[in-house]
């Protein structure tokens, strides 16, 4: 019989629309805080992994939970292969590079700083920007006293390097 004819359930509907979490095309440079990190998820991802299961078989809503954890288990796991640990003591200290802690001010004379961090360590409310960014492209490597030019969907702004530092190992 062809499958035009057969209703699908209401989870095999849910199931389909539900994305995959998209894999970075760039790489996956993580600080040895971000590697932690990533593993810690997996970890929980995994135990959620197993309290879900039993009770995926009788409840829809267990099973959907259940779904999104295996999609995120399949993301963190990816990126966890992905990852590439960089040796913070490495950097050039004089300038800015995937790690460094960044003083800036902006063209109201008002101090940002912000850590250049992995993707999954980002957290721009706690100053952790991605690497990839596009003010962290900006940024690197540049030195203290350099203005660099940050391209933004509201328009270019300048801003120029107070202070860089990197963290203690």
């Amino acid at each position: 019989m062809s499958r035009a004819f057969v209703k699908d359930s209401d989870d095999d509907l849910a199931a389909g629309e539900l994305p995959e979490r998209p894999l970075p095309a760039h790489a996956n440079y993580v600080t040895p805080r971000g590697l932690a990190g990533l593993q810690a998820r997996v970890r929980e991802l995994n135990h959620e992994h197993e309290r879900l299961a039993p009770l995926s078989r009788d409840d829809s809503a267990a099973k959907q939970q259940l779904r999104v954890v295996e999609r995120d288990l399949r993301y963190f796991n990816a990126q966890l292969e992905r990852a590439a640990l960089v040796d913070l003591t490495g950097q050039p200290r004089d300038e800015v590079h995937f790690g460094a802690e960044v003083e800036i001010r902006d063209e109201e004379g008002r101090s940002h700083r912000f850590a250049l961090v992995g993707d999954d360590e980002a957290d721009v409310a706690a100053g952790r920007i991605s690497w990839a960014s596009p003010l962290a492209r900006a940024m690197i490597g540049a030195r203290t006293g350099d203005t660099v030019v940050w391209r933004r969907p509201a328009g270019d702004a300048e801003v120029e390097i107070v202070r860089i530092s990197y963290p203690e190992a």
